[in-house]
């Protein structure tokens, strides 16, 4: 029996031999695209006061009184400067992606911004702070400054204050959301890089 080839066998080689190139590339492009759609949910959800869709709690009067206080008149949560939200990044090294908060990020004033991101995502305390005569007059005036009766009795500055910080997630949220759809969608992507449009 012979076989008898039909077609441009060369061309076939050609596109067959570029094919494993080819899918790395694509694979990669739609990898990068993945990562930075993740950034950019996670940007949106602390603008939007909504990571993923969940509200963040509202602020107390106490912290808008203290931000006034400090001379920032913003009133949204995690966004007193803008250093948290402008930390986020996105990193792809081969097959492997970091979208978050790197540990060298620093603030305006120099401090790490992974602390403050930690604190924020799951909270922290309770903090149990001994009162100094410096910090009854900060609180009497943060009291006033928020329209809240005194609850900070006068005297020698003896006692304590307890201080909750409690979790505003802004990640984990945006992990959640960023998940569903995700195989759908880098396929879309894996196809659009092929040049077979979508899927």
């Amino acid at each position: 029996m012979k076989v008898q080839k039909t077609g441009d066998w060369a061309l076939a080689r050609g596109i067959l031999s570029g094919a494993p190139m080819k899918m790395k590339g694509a694979v990669n492009i739609a990898f990068r695209q993945e990562a930075q759609l993740l950034r950019k949910e996670i940007i949106q959800g602390i603008t939007k006061q909504a990571p993923g869709g969940e509200s963040f709690k509202p602020l107390s009067p106490l912290t808008l009184a203290a931000r006034k206080m400090a001379g920032f008149s913003g009133t949204k949560t995690l966004m007193v400067r803008g250093d948290l939200r402008n930390a986020i990044v996105a990193v792809v090294k081969g097959d492997e992606a970091f979208i978050g908060i790197p540990k060298k990020a620093r603030d305006k004033s120099g401090n790490p911004v992974i602390d403050v991101a930690r604190v924020h995502e799951f909270g922290a305390g309770p903090f149990v702070i001994p009162i100094t005569p410096a910090m009854r007059r900060y609180l009497f005036a943060l009291y006033a400054k928020a329209g809240k009766s005194q609850s900070v009795s006068a005297g020698s500055g003896k006692g304590v204050v307890v201080i909750q910080i409690p979790a505003r997630p802004f990640l984990r949220p945006a992990f959640k959301a960023f998940s569903k759809d995700v195989q759908r969608r880098f396929l879309r992507r894996l196809a659009r890089a092929l040049g077979m449009g979508g899927l």
